[in-house]
Protein backbone atom coordinates (compact mmCIF):
# COMPACT_ATOMS: atom_id res chain seq x y z
CA UNK A 1 0.00 0.00 0.00
CA UNK A 2 1.01 3.31 -0.67
CA UNK A 3 -0.31 6.77 -0.68
CA UNK A 4 -0.23 10.67 -0.98
CA UNK A 5 -0.40 12.51 2.74
CA UNK A 6 -0.97 15.95 3.44
CA UNK A 7 1.67 17.40 5.68
CA UNK A 8 1.39 21.00 4.93
CA UNK A 9 2.16 19.87 1.36
CA UNK A 10 1.87 16.19 -0.53
CA UNK A 11 4.20 12.98 1.22
CA UNK A 12 4.38 9.87 -0.51
CA UNK A 13 4.54 7.25 2.27
CA UNK A 14 5.44 3.73 0.51
CA UNK A 15 3.93 1.31 3.17
CA UNK A 16 4.56 -1.78 0.53
CA UNK A 17 8.18 -1.73 1.11
CA UNK A 18 7.90 -2.72 5.15
CA UNK A 19 4.90 -4.96 3.94
CA UNK A 20 7.30 -6.84 1.65
CA UNK A 21 9.81 -7.17 4.25
CA UNK A 22 6.78 -9.09 6.50
CA UNK A 23 6.19 -6.27 8.90
CA UNK A 24 2.53 -5.60 9.64
CA UNK A 25 0.47 -2.60 8.79
CA UNK A 26 1.43 -0.56 12.11
CA UNK A 27 5.23 -1.57 11.89
CA UNK A 28 5.22 -0.62 7.69
CA UNK A 29 3.67 2.84 8.87
CA UNK A 30 5.98 3.74 11.04
CA UNK A 31 8.98 2.18 8.55
CA UNK A 32 7.73 4.46 6.50
CA UNK A 33 7.30 7.76 8.49
CA UNK A 34 11.09 6.71 10.59
CA UNK A 35 12.42 7.02 6.22
CA UNK A 36 11.07 10.23 5.86
CA UNK A 37 12.25 11.90 8.27
CA UNK A 38 15.98 10.14 8.51
CA UNK A 39 16.19 11.31 4.75
CA UNK A 40 14.82 15.37 5.52
CA UNK A 41 11.51 14.98 3.65
CA UNK A 42 9.88 15.84 7.03
CA UNK A 43 11.96 18.28 8.31
CA UNK A 44 12.31 18.86 11.83
CA UNK A 45 9.22 21.09 13.38
CA UNK A 46 6.93 19.84 10.41
CA UNK A 47 3.38 19.22 11.79
CA UNK A 48 1.89 16.26 11.24
CA UNK A 49 -1.91 15.61 10.36
CA UNK A 50 -3.96 14.47 12.70
CA UNK A 51 -4.01 10.74 13.20
CA UNK A 52 -7.96 10.84 11.80
CA UNK A 53 -6.60 12.97 9.19
CA UNK A 54 -3.55 10.46 8.24
CA UNK A 55 -5.86 7.16 8.83
CA UNK A 56 -8.53 9.16 6.25
CA UNK A 57 -5.43 9.29 3.61
CA UNK A 58 -4.04 5.95 3.62
CA UNK A 59 -7.42 4.03 4.25
CA UNK A 60 -6.21 2.30 7.31
CA UNK A 61 -7.47 2.44 10.74
CA UNK A 62 -7.47 5.53 13.27
CA UNK A 63 -5.69 3.30 15.71
CA UNK A 64 -3.42 1.80 14.01
CA UNK A 65 -2.13 5.59 12.76
CA UNK A 66 -2.32 6.95 16.64
CA UNK A 67 -0.17 3.69 18.10
CA UNK A 68 2.11 4.33 15.49
CA UNK A 69 2.55 8.20 16.40
CA UNK A 70 2.99 7.37 20.07
CA UNK A 71 5.93 4.44 19.44
CA UNK A 72 7.51 7.18 17.44
CA UNK A 73 7.26 9.49 19.55
CA UNK A 74 8.74 7.15 22.78
CA UNK A 75 12.22 6.43 20.11
CA UNK A 76 11.92 10.48 19.76
CA UNK A 77 11.16 10.41 16.33
CA UNK A 78 8.07 12.86 16.99
CA UNK A 79 6.72 14.49 20.04
CA UNK A 80 3.40 15.55 20.91
CA UNK A 81 2.49 19.06 21.86
CA UNK A 82 -1.05 20.00 23.91
CA UNK A 83 -2.87 21.99 21.65
CA UNK A 84 -0.09 21.61 18.70
CA UNK A 85 -0.59 18.31 17.78
CA UNK A 86 2.04 15.50 16.64
CA UNK A 87 5.30 17.31 15.23
CA UNK A 88 8.77 16.28 14.22
CA UNK A 89 11.36 15.76 16.65
CA UNK A 90 14.58 17.65 16.67
CA UNK A 91 17.41 16.08 15.87
CA UNK A 92 21.07 16.97 16.74
CA UNK A 93 23.56 17.78 13.88
CA UNK A 94 26.04 15.09 13.18
CA UNK A 95 29.37 16.16 14.28
CA UNK A 96 32.20 16.50 11.77
CA UNK A 97 34.71 13.40 11.81
CA UNK A 98 38.18 14.45 12.85
CA UNK A 99 40.83 14.49 10.59
CA UNK A 100 43.10 11.82 10.64
CA UNK A 101 46.34 11.79 13.33
CA UNK A 102 49.06 13.91 11.71
CA UNK A 103 46.75 15.93 9.18
CA UNK A 104 46.14 19.45 9.98
CA UNK A 105 42.77 20.46 8.86
CA UNK A 106 42.53 23.05 6.08
CA UNK A 107 41.03 26.49 7.32
CA UNK A 108 38.02 27.77 6.39
CA UNK A 109 38.06 31.28 3.98
CA UNK A 110 37.74 34.05 6.04
CA UNK A 111 38.54 36.50 3.41
CA UNK A 112 37.57 36.49 -0.49
CA UNK A 113 39.26 38.46 -2.72
CA UNK A 114 38.32 36.17 -5.64
CA UNK A 115 38.19 38.48 -8.93
CA UNK A 116 34.98 38.24 -10.95
CA UNK A 117 32.24 39.38 -8.24
CA UNK A 118 30.74 42.53 -6.82
CA UNK A 119 30.20 43.27 -3.23
CA UNK A 120 26.71 41.49 -2.65
CA UNK A 121 25.90 43.43 0.33
CA UNK A 122 25.47 46.11 -2.02
CA UNK A 123 22.67 44.87 -3.98
CA UNK A 124 19.74 47.48 -3.77
CA UNK A 125 17.15 45.25 -2.18
CA UNK A 126 14.76 47.74 -1.58
CA UNK A 127 15.14 49.70 -5.16
CA UNK A 128 14.58 45.67 -6.56
CA UNK A 129 11.84 44.75 -4.62
CA UNK A 130 10.17 48.04 -5.55
CA UNK A 131 10.56 47.12 -9.40
CA UNK A 132 9.26 43.76 -8.75
CA UNK A 133 6.41 45.55 -7.39
CA UNK A 134 6.21 47.77 -10.47
CA UNK A 135 6.52 45.24 -12.86
CA UNK A 136 4.40 42.47 -11.31
CA UNK A 137 1.59 45.01 -10.85
CA UNK A 138 1.86 46.29 -14.92
CA UNK A 139 2.93 43.30 -16.54
CA UNK A 140 0.19 41.56 -18.88
CA UNK A 141 -0.41 38.44 -18.57
CA UNK A 142 1.09 36.83 -21.51
CA UNK A 143 4.32 38.09 -19.48
CA UNK A 144 4.66 35.20 -17.66
CA UNK A 145 4.28 32.60 -20.80
CA UNK A 146 6.38 31.40 -22.89
CA UNK A 147 7.24 34.20 -25.63
CA UNK A 148 9.96 35.45 -27.86
CA UNK A 149 13.71 33.70 -27.22
CA UNK A 150 14.90 37.39 -27.62
CA UNK A 151 13.41 38.06 -24.19
CA UNK A 152 10.66 41.04 -22.90
CA UNK A 153 9.84 43.46 -25.22
CA UNK A 154 9.97 45.80 -22.15
CA UNK A 155 13.62 45.58 -21.14
CA UNK A 156 15.00 45.24 -24.77
CA UNK A 157 13.45 48.51 -25.03
CA UNK A 158 14.71 50.04 -21.63
CA UNK A 159 18.53 48.22 -22.60
CA UNK A 160 18.54 49.51 -26.04
CA UNK A 161 17.92 53.14 -24.76
CA UNK A 162 20.73 52.88 -21.83
CA UNK A 163 23.09 51.07 -24.09
CA UNK A 164 22.62 54.31 -26.60
CA UNK A 165 23.30 56.54 -24.20
CA UNK A 166 26.08 54.82 -21.72
CA UNK A 167 27.84 52.76 -23.92
CA UNK A 168 27.28 54.12 -27.48
CA UNK A 169 26.20 51.29 -28.89
CA UNK A 170 23.87 51.25 -31.72
CA UNK A 171 20.96 49.02 -31.67
CA UNK A 172 17.55 48.43 -31.57
CA UNK A 173 14.99 46.31 -29.32
CA UNK A 174 14.82 43.55 -32.73
CA UNK A 175 18.44 43.40 -32.49
CA UNK A 176 18.52 42.33 -28.53
CA UNK A 177 18.61 39.32 -26.92
CA UNK A 178 18.54 38.40 -23.41
CA UNK A 179 20.57 35.61 -22.23
CA UNK A 180 21.07 34.37 -18.57
CA UNK A 181 24.68 35.45 -18.38
CA UNK A 182 27.70 36.02 -20.62
CA UNK A 183 28.64 32.18 -20.39
CA UNK A 184 25.57 31.52 -21.57
CA UNK A 185 25.39 34.57 -24.41
CA UNK A 186 29.00 33.70 -25.51
CA UNK A 187 27.97 29.83 -25.95
CA UNK A 188 24.83 30.67 -28.08
CA UNK A 189 26.70 33.00 -30.25
CA UNK A 190 29.75 30.42 -30.79
CA UNK A 191 27.49 27.69 -31.65
CA UNK A 192 25.43 29.81 -34.04
CA UNK A 193 28.94 30.62 -35.89
CA UNK A 194 29.53 26.91 -35.92
CA UNK A 195 26.94 26.51 -37.52
CA UNK A 196 27.58 28.89 -40.28
CA UNK A 197 30.90 27.46 -40.84
CA UNK A 198 33.46 28.92 -38.11
CA UNK A 199 35.76 26.68 -36.73
CA UNK A 200 38.58 28.38 -35.51
CA UNK A 201 38.09 31.59 -32.50
CA UNK A 202 40.78 33.83 -31.95
CA UNK A 203 41.04 34.92 -27.86
CA UNK A 204 43.33 36.93 -25.70
CA UNK A 205 46.38 35.07 -24.16
CA UNK A 206 44.76 35.68 -20.78
CA UNK A 207 41.05 35.40 -20.02
CA UNK A 208 38.67 33.50 -17.80
CA UNK A 209 38.95 29.75 -17.85
CA UNK A 210 35.22 28.99 -17.80
CA UNK A 211 34.63 30.62 -20.67
CA UNK A 212 37.47 29.46 -23.11
CA UNK A 213 35.71 25.85 -21.83
CA UNK A 214 32.32 27.17 -23.32
CA UNK A 215 34.53 27.92 -26.66
CA UNK A 216 35.61 23.93 -26.58
CA UNK A 217 32.66 22.61 -25.83
CA UNK A 218 31.08 24.44 -28.74
CA UNK A 219 33.88 22.40 -30.86
CA UNK A 220 35.85 25.90 -31.49
CA UNK A 221 39.33 25.54 -32.12
CA UNK A 222 41.43 29.01 -30.31
CA UNK A 223 44.31 30.93 -31.65
CA UNK A 224 45.94 33.44 -28.83
CA UNK A 225 46.06 36.74 -29.27
CA UNK A 226 49.06 38.86 -27.59
CA UNK A 227 48.37 41.43 -25.12
CA UNK A 228 50.59 44.88 -24.05
CA UNK A 229 49.65 47.88 -22.20
CA UNK A 230 47.66 49.04 -25.51
CA UNK A 231 45.42 45.12 -24.75
CA UNK A 232 45.24 42.93 -27.65
CA UNK A 233 47.39 42.38 -30.57
CA UNK A 234 44.68 43.02 -33.33
CA UNK A 235 47.11 42.83 -35.78
CA UNK A 236 47.68 39.47 -35.40
CA UNK A 237 44.00 38.46 -36.45
CA UNK A 238 45.51 39.22 -39.93
CA UNK A 239 46.43 36.42 -41.93
CA UNK A 240 45.21 34.20 -38.74
CA UNK A 241 42.84 31.03 -39.36
CA UNK A 242 40.36 32.60 -36.85
CA UNK A 243 37.00 33.47 -38.42
CA UNK A 244 35.89 35.21 -35.49
CA UNK A 245 37.60 36.82 -31.83
CA UNK A 246 36.50 37.62 -28.41
CA UNK A 247 37.79 40.83 -27.02
CA UNK A 248 37.49 42.63 -24.48
CA UNK A 249 37.99 46.41 -25.24
CA UNK A 250 36.82 48.32 -22.07
CA UNK A 251 38.77 46.02 -19.59
CA UNK A 252 40.80 43.41 -20.33
CA UNK A 253 40.55 40.71 -17.75
CA UNK A 254 42.94 39.81 -15.38
CA UNK A 255 45.54 42.85 -16.84
CA UNK A 256 43.16 45.84 -16.71
CA UNK A 257 44.38 47.51 -19.76
CA UNK A 258 41.93 49.18 -22.34
CA UNK A 259 42.01 48.17 -26.09
CA UNK A 260 43.95 50.86 -27.94
CA UNK A 261 41.86 53.01 -30.37
CA UNK A 262 44.34 51.69 -33.89
CA UNK A 263 43.68 48.09 -32.36
CA UNK A 264 39.91 48.65 -32.66
CA UNK A 265 40.40 49.69 -36.22
CA UNK A 266 42.36 47.23 -37.32
CA UNK A 267 40.19 44.77 -35.76
CA UNK A 268 36.87 45.50 -37.43
CA UNK A 269 38.76 46.35 -40.67
CA UNK A 270 40.08 42.40 -40.37
CA UNK A 271 36.73 41.63 -39.63
CA UNK A 272 34.87 43.78 -42.75
CA UNK A 273 37.49 42.24 -44.94
CA UNK A 274 37.19 38.40 -44.09
CA UNK A 275 33.54 38.28 -43.17
CA UNK A 276 35.09 37.81 -39.54
CA UNK A 277 32.38 38.39 -36.14
CA UNK A 278 34.10 40.38 -32.97
CA UNK A 279 32.44 39.38 -30.12
CA UNK A 280 33.17 42.33 -27.95
CA UNK A 281 32.85 41.24 -23.75
CA UNK A 282 31.61 44.52 -21.76
CA UNK A 283 31.81 42.59 -18.52
CA UNK A 284 32.43 45.92 -16.38
CA UNK A 285 32.09 48.78 -18.91
CA UNK A 286 30.61 50.92 -16.14
CA UNK A 287 33.60 50.73 -13.72
CA UNK A 288 36.09 53.10 -15.49
CA UNK A 289 37.35 55.96 -11.91
CA UNK A 290 40.39 58.10 -14.11
CA UNK A 291 38.58 59.03 -16.99
CA UNK A 292 35.39 58.93 -18.48
CA UNK A 293 34.22 55.00 -19.56
CA UNK A 294 35.49 54.21 -23.21
CA UNK A 295 32.50 53.69 -25.90
CA UNK A 296 31.68 50.52 -27.34
CA UNK A 297 34.00 48.97 -30.04
CA UNK A 298 30.50 47.93 -31.31
CA UNK A 299 29.48 51.01 -32.74
CA UNK A 300 32.30 51.43 -35.29
CA UNK A 301 30.58 48.07 -37.01
CA UNK A 302 27.07 47.06 -35.74
CA UNK A 303 26.93 44.41 -38.66
CA UNK A 304 30.23 42.83 -37.65
CA UNK A 305 30.70 43.17 -33.84
CA UNK A 306 28.31 41.62 -31.41
CA UNK A 307 28.35 43.32 -28.20
CA UNK A 308 27.83 41.37 -25.24
CA UNK A 309 26.76 42.84 -21.40
CA UNK A 310 25.69 41.47 -18.11
CA UNK A 311 24.30 43.12 -15.00
CA UNK A 312 26.38 40.14 -12.95
CA UNK A 313 28.99 43.00 -11.96
CA UNK A 314 26.60 46.00 -11.96
CA UNK A 315 23.70 44.31 -10.06
CA UNK A 316 24.61 40.41 -8.61
CA UNK A 317 26.04 37.47 -10.74
CA UNK A 318 22.85 35.23 -9.53
CA UNK A 319 20.52 37.43 -11.19
CA UNK A 320 21.58 35.36 -14.89
CA UNK A 321 20.79 38.26 -16.84
CA UNK A 322 22.99 39.26 -19.65
CA UNK A 323 22.32 40.65 -23.16
CA UNK A 324 23.26 41.22 -26.59
CA UNK A 325 23.41 43.07 -29.19
CA UNK A 326 23.81 41.44 -32.57
CA UNK A 327 24.57 41.56 -36.05
CA UNK A 328 21.16 41.58 -38.12
CA UNK A 329 22.78 38.56 -39.99
CA UNK A 330 22.88 37.10 -36.77
CA UNK A 331 19.79 37.39 -34.69
CA UNK A 332 17.62 34.36 -36.38
CA UNK A 333 20.66 32.05 -35.95
CA UNK A 334 21.27 33.25 -31.69
CA UNK A 335 17.25 33.52 -31.30
CA UNK A 336 17.57 29.57 -32.71
CA UNK A 337 19.83 28.58 -30.15
CA UNK A 338 18.55 30.01 -27.59
CA UNK A 339 15.47 28.48 -28.10
CA UNK A 340 16.89 25.21 -27.99
CA UNK A 341 18.83 25.89 -24.46
CA UNK A 342 16.06 27.41 -22.58
CA UNK A 343 13.66 28.67 -24.55
CA UNK A 344 14.12 32.50 -22.97
CA UNK A 345 15.08 33.49 -19.89
CA UNK A 346 13.33 34.31 -16.35
CA UNK A 347 10.60 36.83 -17.67
CA UNK A 348 10.16 38.72 -13.93
CA UNK A 349 13.87 39.40 -13.56
CA UNK A 350 13.53 40.94 -16.75
CA UNK A 351 10.43 43.25 -16.43
CA UNK A 352 11.80 44.01 -12.84
CA UNK A 353 15.34 45.13 -14.40
CA UNK A 354 13.24 47.33 -17.02
CA UNK A 355 11.81 49.05 -14.65
CA UNK A 356 14.85 49.45 -12.52
CA UNK A 357 16.52 50.89 -15.81
CA UNK A 358 13.87 53.11 -17.07
CA UNK A 359 13.19 54.42 -12.86
CA UNK A 360 16.86 55.75 -12.94
CA UNK A 361 17.25 53.89 -10.05
CA UNK A 362 20.26 51.46 -12.14
CA UNK A 363 21.87 54.46 -12.88
CA UNK A 364 21.96 55.23 -9.60
CA UNK A 365 22.84 52.58 -7.92
CA UNK A 366 25.78 52.20 -10.63
CA UNK A 367 26.94 55.89 -9.51
CA UNK A 368 26.81 54.91 -5.64
CA UNK A 369 28.64 51.87 -6.50
CA UNK A 370 31.26 53.23 -8.83
CA UNK A 371 32.21 55.06 -6.06
CA UNK A 372 32.11 52.81 -3.32
CA UNK A 373 34.79 50.54 -5.54
CA UNK A 374 37.31 53.78 -6.36
CA UNK A 375 36.98 54.35 -2.52
CA UNK A 376 37.89 50.78 -2.39
CA UNK A 377 40.83 50.70 -4.97
CA UNK A 378 42.65 54.00 -3.78
CA UNK A 379 42.64 51.73 0.03
CA UNK A 380 44.31 49.09 -1.45
CA UNK A 381 47.21 51.48 -3.45
CA UNK A 382 47.53 53.11 -0.03
CA UNK A 383 47.70 49.82 2.14
CA UNK A 384 50.25 48.36 -0.52
CA UNK A 385 52.49 51.53 -0.73
CA UNK A 386 53.34 51.80 2.88
CA UNK A 387 53.55 47.95 3.26
CA UNK A 388 54.62 45.82 0.93
CA UNK A 389 56.25 48.84 -1.77
CA UNK A 390 58.11 46.60 -3.81
CA UNK A 391 54.95 45.06 -5.51
CA UNK A 392 54.00 46.41 -8.53
CA UNK A 393 50.01 46.96 -8.71
CA UNK A 394 48.48 47.23 -12.16
CA UNK A 395 45.14 46.97 -14.14
CA UNK A 396 43.60 50.05 -11.90
CA UNK A 397 42.01 52.36 -14.34
CA UNK A 398 38.50 50.45 -14.21
CA UNK A 399 36.87 47.10 -13.13
CA UNK A 400 36.91 45.53 -10.07
CA UNK A 401 40.29 43.53 -9.20
CA UNK A 402 44.03 44.21 -9.65
CA UNK A 403 47.30 42.79 -10.66
CA UNK A 404 49.96 42.46 -8.29
CA UNK A 405 53.61 41.59 -9.33
CA UNK A 406 55.81 40.66 -7.24
CA UNK A 407 59.38 41.17 -6.96
CA UNK A 408 62.09 38.36 -8.37
CA UNK A 409 62.96 35.80 -5.28
CA UNK A 410 59.14 35.74 -4.24
CA UNK A 411 57.46 32.32 -3.26
CA UNK A 412 55.87 31.17 -7.11
CA UNK A 413 52.24 30.68 -7.55
CA UNK A 414 51.32 27.58 -6.74
CA UNK A 415 53.12 28.34 -2.98
CA UNK A 416 51.32 31.56 -2.55
CA UNK A 417 47.90 29.74 -3.27
CA UNK A 418 49.18 27.08 -0.15
CA UNK A 419 49.81 29.97 2.33
CA UNK A 420 46.94 32.01 0.83
CA UNK A 421 45.12 29.39 1.73
CA UNK A 422 46.18 28.78 5.25
CA UNK A 423 45.61 32.52 5.92
CA UNK A 424 42.03 32.09 5.04
CA UNK A 425 42.10 34.06 2.18
CA UNK A 426 40.76 33.52 -1.21
CA UNK A 427 42.47 35.08 -4.26
CA UNK A 428 43.92 33.95 -8.11
CA UNK A 429 46.79 33.75 -9.21
CA UNK A 430 47.72 35.33 -13.17
CA UNK A 431 48.87 32.08 -14.66
CA UNK A 432 45.27 30.60 -13.90
CA UNK A 433 44.28 32.85 -16.63
CA UNK A 434 46.17 32.23 -19.21
CA UNK A 435 45.28 30.31 -22.46
CA UNK A 436 46.58 26.84 -22.54
CA UNK A 437 47.32 28.06 -26.32
CA UNK A 438 49.18 30.44 -25.68
CA UNK A 439 52.23 28.32 -23.91
CA UNK A 440 53.72 29.60 -20.25
CA UNK A 441 54.68 33.17 -19.82
CA UNK A 442 58.32 33.45 -20.20
CA UNK A 443 59.71 35.10 -17.22
CA UNK A 444 56.74 35.89 -15.90
CA UNK A 445 57.24 37.14 -12.29
CA UNK A 446 54.93 35.62 -9.78
CA UNK A 447 51.51 37.99 -9.45
CA UNK A 448 48.38 37.71 -7.73
CA UNK A 449 44.66 38.62 -8.88
CA UNK A 450 42.83 40.57 -6.24
CA UNK A 451 39.15 40.84 -6.26
CA UNK A 452 38.77 44.24 -3.99
CA UNK A 453 35.45 44.49 -5.24
CA UNK A 454 33.94 41.77 -3.76
CA UNK A 455 34.69 41.62 0.16
CA UNK A 456 32.27 44.07 1.80
CA UNK A 457 33.06 47.46 3.78
CA UNK A 458 33.43 45.66 6.84
CA UNK A 459 35.29 42.57 5.76
CA UNK A 460 37.82 44.74 3.71
CA UNK A 461 40.15 45.64 6.18
CA UNK A 462 40.87 42.20 7.52
CA UNK A 463 41.22 41.12 3.84
CA UNK A 464 43.44 43.78 2.78
CA UNK A 465 45.70 42.83 6.34
CA UNK A 466 45.45 38.93 5.34
CA UNK A 467 46.60 40.24 1.61
CA UNK A 468 49.40 42.16 2.81
CA UNK A 469 50.83 39.13 5.19
CA UNK A 470 50.82 37.14 2.07
CA UNK A 471 53.16 38.94 0.26
CA UNK A 472 55.16 39.49 2.66
CA UNK A 473 55.93 36.10 3.02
Amino acid sequence: MESWATFGGDLHLDLTAGRSRGLGLRAALEDALRSAVRDGRLAPGTRLLSSRALAADLGIARNTVAEAYTQLSAEGWLTSRQGSGTVVAERGAPQPSAPPPGVRPEPAVRHNLMPGSPDLSRFPRSAWLAATRRALATAPHEAFGLGDPRGRIELRRALSDYLARVRGVRTDPERLLVCSGYTQGLGLVCRALHEQGVRTLAVEEYGLPPQRAVVDAVGLATVPLPLDEGGARTEALLGSAAGAAVLTPAHQFPTGVALRASRRATAVAWARATGGVLIEDDYDGEFRYDRQPLGAMQALDPERVVYAGTAAKSLAPGLRLGWLALPAALVEPVMRQKRLADGQSGALEQLALAELITSGDYDRHIRRSRLQYRRRRDRLIEVLAERAPEVRVTGLSAGLNAVLELPPGSLSEPELLRQAQWLGLSLSVKSWCRSPAAGPAPDAPSALVVGYGTPSDRAFPAALDALCTLVGL
